[in-house]
C-alpha cells in the first residue's frame, strides 16, 4: 500500500456502512469506474440528471480509502454524499473490507478481469498516475505482477479470496469483464436482477449506449481527465478496453512463464478467458 491510502486507515476501517449501501470491489483496472457509472446511471440517471453533467464519477462513487491531499477524503466525500443508496468504490482485498459492511449485509458488486489485459492496463495506469510507484519497464513490472508486489499487492490473491468469500456470503455479485465485453446488455439484466432493480428496457438500452467505452472516454465527467493526480500525456486512463490487448505487450517467452506460474495460483474454479 501507499499513505495516499492508508493515512485514513482508521477512519476507514471504523466507517459505519448503512444497509442500503452498495460497494463496487475490484483488483485495479478490472471495470471499476465502468460498472461504477452504470449503478450510477441505473439509480440516479433519472432522478438526479444535473449530476451526470456536473459531477465527476469519483465524487458520484467516492473511492473508499482514497486519502490524497488537499482533496476530500473517501470517508469525508460519503458523509457529505447527498444520494441514496451510497454506491462505493474501493480496490481492497476482501480482508481489508471494514467490518461494518459484512455487519449491514450490504450487497457488493466484484468485478474481475483477465490476469493478462488487468496486468498490461495497471502498468499503463502506474506510468500516468502521479501518485502511484513508478512501474519501471515492462520486463521488471511482469515479474513484480506475478510476485504480487504491485500496490493492492497479488491479484491472484484478491481474485481468490473474493471468490472464496462468495461462496459464504449470498450478497456478492462476481462479475466477469469479459463478459461484460462480450454482452453488455445481458451483464446489466444480471445486475437489475442482484439489486432487485426492474428499469424498463428504454432505460437499459438508453444505459448500454452511455456506457460503451468510447462514450465513456469521452465523457469528461466519467474519464478522469477532471483528476488532478494523472498525467494524460502519458497515457489515457481508459486506454482501449480490450479483451486481448495482452498479445501486444507479453513475448513468447513471457506468455509460456506466465501460464505455468498461473496454474499453480489461480482456483480452479475461476475461469477467466483472455480472448473473446
Amino acid at each position: 500500500m501507499i499513505h495516499y491510502l492508508t493515512s485514513n486507515w482508521e477512519k476507514v476501517q471504523s466507517f459505519q456502512a448503512r444497509p442500503d449501501d452498495i460497494l463496487v470491489a475490484t483488483y485495479p483496472k478490472a471495470g471499476t469506474t465502468w460498472v461504477s457509472y452504470i449503478l450510477d446511471l441505473l439509480y440516479f440517471g433519472q432522478t438526479s440528471p444535473e449530476r451526470q453533467t456536473s459531477t465527476p464519477i469519483y465524487e458520484r462513487v467516492p473511492f473508499l480509502e482514497r486519502s490524497f491531499p488537499n482533496l476530500d477524503s473517501g470517508t469525508e466525500l460519503l458523509e457529505k454524499l447527498p444520494t441514496s443508496p451510497r454506491i462505493i468504490k474501493t480496490h481492497f482485498p476482501v480482508q481489508f473490507v471494514p467490518k461494518s459492511f459484512w455487519e449491514q449485509n450490504c450487497k457488493i458488486v466484484y468485478v474481475a478481469r483477465n490476469a493478462k489485459d488487468n496486468m498490461v492496463s495497471y502498468f499503463h495506469m502506474d506510468r500516468m498516475t502521479l501518485t502511484f510507484p513508478d512501474p519501471g519497464d515492462w520486463n521488471t513490472y511482469f515479474q513484480r505482477f506475478m510476485q504480487g508486489q504491485l500496490l493492492y499487492g497479488s491479484w491472484y490473491d484478491h481474485v481468490n479470496g473474493w471468490w472464496k468469500k462468495k461462496q459464504s456470503y449470498a450478497n456478492i455479485h462476481y462479475m466477469f469483464y469479459e463478459d461484460m465485453i462480450e454482452d453488455t446488455g445481458r451483464e446489466i439484466n444480471k445486475l437489475c436482477n442482484f439489486l432487485g432493480l426492474s428499469p424498463s428496457e428504454q432505460l437499459k438500452t438508453q444505459i448500454s449506449g452511455k456506457v460503451n467505452f468510447d462514450s465513456m472516454k469521452n465523457n469528461d465527467m466519467v474519464n478522469y481527465s477532471t483528476f488532478g493526480v494523472m498525467d494524460f500525456n502519458v497515457s489515457r486512463f481508459m486506454r482501449k478496453g480490450k479483451v486481448g490487448d495482452w498479445k501486444n505487450h507479453f513475448t513468447v517467452a513471457q506468455n509460456e512463464e506466465f501460464d505455468e506460474d498461473y496454474k499453480k495460483k489461480i482456483n480452479p474454479a475461476l475461469i477467466f478467458r483472455t480472448n473473446i
